[in-house]
């Protein structure tokens, strides 16, 4: 029993509290040998970025938590804007640095959000887009607020906040100012993903552990890793989705994408 507690402790504290430092193994999510390729293109472009006249928005999330965002406007009016949604343990300014030098490029509003216990944005707990699903659809409601409704989103996500935005979609009265997602490399649950490490890194079977992880994080962080899922989101969508998942992927398996993709109702491309 006591090294049933012990291991739900690590992979808890390991995974869900806001991480001041990270406590993962970046070799986990890309070979870094390649990553040091992609930081020669991802230098610049966030450069770029935070040489932009942004502006930063705080908006309460509906528990309360201040969440933040900058938003880069585009050069020229323009009815078009991303909600560019970053992955696990990033922030918005990193993760979303060269996608916002794209979509700015082709005439996008750009809204980068940090999720909650991320970047400049509150919380201590992570949500894995259980909870951040519903911080999604608050700047959603931000923008249509601000813009009356005239603005047509855009939501791109990588990794876990890709998962954030099939959540977001599954929504009964997801407002059509959202015309698209592109998600990149979603996980389906924040069970799923945890079991699969489980059993890829550690040979370890998803129960107890999982359980026991579930509750604690029920009790701490307010959700369980089975609250929802991206395949029943996208099964009740009218949105359409293009989702992106590269073979090399070491921490999100691609089997996961395709499990989304073929259990998606909307138009989608693969």
């Amino acid at each position: 029993m006591q090294h049933r507690c012990l291991g739900q402790k690590k992979l808890f504290d390991t995974m869900i509290p806001r991480q001041i430092e990270i406590k993962v193994d970046l070799n986990e999510f890309a070979d870094l040998e390649k990553w040091e390729e992609y930081k020669k293109l991802i230098g610049p472009r966030k450069e770029w970025l935070t040489s932009q006249d942004l502006e930063e928005i705080t908006i309460p999330a509906r528990d309360g938590v201040p969440l933040h965002a900058y938003y880069l406007p585009a050069e020229q009016p323009s009815e078009r804007l991303v909600i560019g949604l970053h992955g696990y343990t990033s922030c918005g300014l990193s993760n979303f640095c060269s996608h916002a030098y794209y979509f700015h490029r082709m005439g996008f509003d750009c809204l980068i959000p940090d999720h909650r216990a991320h970047g400049e944005s509150d919380g201590d707990y992570i949500g894995f887009g259980i909870l951040d699903r519903f911080d999604c659809r608050a700047w959603i409601d931000y923008i249509d607020k601000c813009f009356d409704s005239k603005k047509r989103i855009l939501l791109h996500g990588t990794s876990m906040d890709a998962t954030t935005a099939l959540m977001a979609i599954g929504a009964a009265d997801l407002p059509q100012t959202v015309k698209a997602v592109v998600a990149d490399c979603a996980f389906t649950s924040p069970y799923d993903i945890f079991r699969h490490i489980l059993k890829k890194d550690y040979h370890i079977p998803a129960h107890p552990v999982m359980d026991l992880n579930d509750k604690m994080c029920r009790r701490k962080a307010g959700y369980g890793f089975r609250d929802y899922s991206t395949l029943t989101a996208v099964q009740n969508t009218h949105c359409p989705v293009f989702f992106i998942h590269g073979s090399e992927d070491k921490f999100v398996p691609t089997w996961m994408t395709e499990q989304n993709y073929q259990a998606c109702a909307s138009p989608k491309e693969l």
